[in-house]
């Protein structure tokens, strides 16, 4: 879905290489500024350092005159505001928005003001929905970098998402349950060879291991480890034994 994310008046260079790099690492490099309070911010060194590599979305940015021009082509407009105006739009917060706008056929643009007063009331009044990041009532200031990132997470899950990225192979082969039923056999002998369990009064010890071992979702390597682990008690055992 088209997404753009226009940023009005804005006054710090760092934020606005913050604002790349927040769009970039969700996917996103439609970025407009209207009348930056530096004609030339998309250069300044500030703005490429706090970008952090996302330099294609500093590349690709537009600096327009006009919100108008800054809202050509898009169909839906959401507002960023902490407070609800009197004659405004609707509130929302993202998560509770965001799912069905995703549905839409719109193009969807993400409004940002000033990072000292905010949006002004003609650009809220102008916007479909307004969004306002829940934070704690007492404390409720985020930085413009910040409240960017929150709204790119939460359009980007509402579109699908990414996936987790995975430690290790997600299709890792499982041992069967021959495999694990062996190894809990080998770890039994062990036990009563140490003297853990006793075979006369063997209470729920091996189904409470059984159950443990089936949680861990043992893969072949591991059980060849356990079973290593096994035999290494045994042989301790059996060396103390006078």
């Amino acid at each position: 879905m088209k997404t753009r994310f226009v940023l009005i008046d804005t006054s710090h260079a760092g934020n606005v290489g913050a604002a790349a790099r927040a769009m970039r690492v969700m996917g996103f490099d439609d970025l407009v500024l209207v009348a930056p309070r530096w004609p030339d911010v998309l250069a300044r060194e500030e703005t490429i350092q706090r970008a952090s590599g996302a330099l294609d979305v500093l590349q690709k940015a537009r600096i327009v005159a006009t919100l108008d021009e800054a809202l050509e082509g898009m169909t839906y407009l959401c507002a960023t505001a902490m407070t609800p105006r009197d004659f405004g739009p609707p509130t929302f917060t993202p998560r509770e928005h965001l799912g069905a706008l995703a549905q839409s056929p719109h193009s969807v643009a993400f409004l940002f003001g000033s990072e000292r007063f905010g949006m002004s009331n003609e650009d809220v009044y102008r916007c479909h929905a307004a969004l306002t990041i829940p934070t704690d009532p007492e404390f409720g200031s985020l930085n413009l970098g910040a409240a960017i990132q929150v709204i790119a997470y939460e359009w980007r899950t509402a579109l699908g998402g990414f996936g987790c990225v995975r430690a290790g192979p997600a299709d890792a082969p499982l041992a069967d349950a021959k495999a694990v039923a062996g190894m809990l056999q080998h770890w039994e002998r062990s036990l009563v060879e140490i003297g853990f369990l006793d075979p006369g009064a063997p209470k729920k010890l091996m189904p409470r291991l059984n159950q443990l071992f089936n949680r861990a979702r043992l893969t072949p390597e591991e059980i060849h480890i356990l079973r290593g682990v096994a035999k290494a008690m045994a042989e301790a055992a059996s060396k103390a034994k006078p």
